[in-house]
């Protein structure tokens, strides 16, 4: 295969996520918004899907397969995250998480330790020489054993609501940003929002078909997210 061408309260998330919460999903912000209401939308960002775009993912015993990291000990940032963060910030893009965390919903950890994960990936972030501009997390399953957090919301990727809130509240123009992810869901909501896509993976037959089937054809394919900066710079 070639390169392709070119979205409840949670109040308690505040603790780690510290700054703007409100329906219906969990939100970070790094940066303050405040006095932006009605100014024209110029800005423009990286969407990072988290687990297997900044953070490697991890074998689940319980469950047979690589999934996403459910405790901060086996949670590794890719030691090449940070500088491709810095990077990403040094061509004019925010750089903001948007990542679907179930992991609460369906009891597989909890909430202090989704906190704590989220803590090591800015603190390991910065120390490689990255700092996020905002995380946007949706924490609803339809699948949750906990009650509050069952719902199939307009959050969720591969729904948008995320994206557009993010566009919303940081003055963003979608169409001139972009979505990084490892899965098709990122791909499907950073289409849906207007943004261009890059699924990172390696090229196959399968990967190909399933593109094929699901309708999800990224405008890029890269490896990893160390090789987006040197994308977006022949870009822009």
């Amino acid at each position: 295969m070639n390169a392709y061408k070119n979205l409840s309260s949670h109040a308690a998330t505040a603790r780690a996520l510290a700054r703007d919460i409100s329906p219906p999903c969990a939100v970070g912000a790094t940066k303050g918004t405040g006095g932006l209401q009605g100014k024209r939308k110029s800005g423009r960002a990286v969407f990072l899907d988290r687990d297997g775009v900044i953070n490697d993912l991890a074998y689940d015993p319980k469950e047979g397969r690589v999934a996403a990291p459910l405790a901060a000990e086996g949670l590794r940032v890719f030691p090449y995250a940070g500088e491709s963060v810095r990077r990403i910030r040094e061509l004019g893009f925010q750089a903001i998480v948007v990542s679907n965390q179930p992991g609460v919903a369906k009891r597989q950890l909890t909430l202090s330790e989704f906190e704590r994960m989220g803590r090591k990936v800015r603190k390991e972030l910065a120390r490689q020489g990255g700092t996020l501009d905002a995380e946007y997390y949706c924490l609803h399953s339809p699948d949750a054993r906990i009650r509050k957090y069952r719902l199939d919301c307009a959050c969720r990727k591969p729904k948008p609501g995320l994206l557009l809130r993010a566009a919303e509240e940081r003055l963003l123009d979608l169409h001139d940003s972009f979505f990084v992810g490892d899965a098709l869901v990122d791909v499907k909501a950073g289409r849906a929002a207007g943004c261009r896509t890059i699924l990172l993976g390696h090229p196959s037959t399968f990967l190909s078909s399933l593109i094929e089937k699901e309708h999800a054809e990224p405008d890029y394919l890269l490896p990893s997210l160390k090789k987006v900066p040197d994308l977006l710079r022949t870009l822009v």
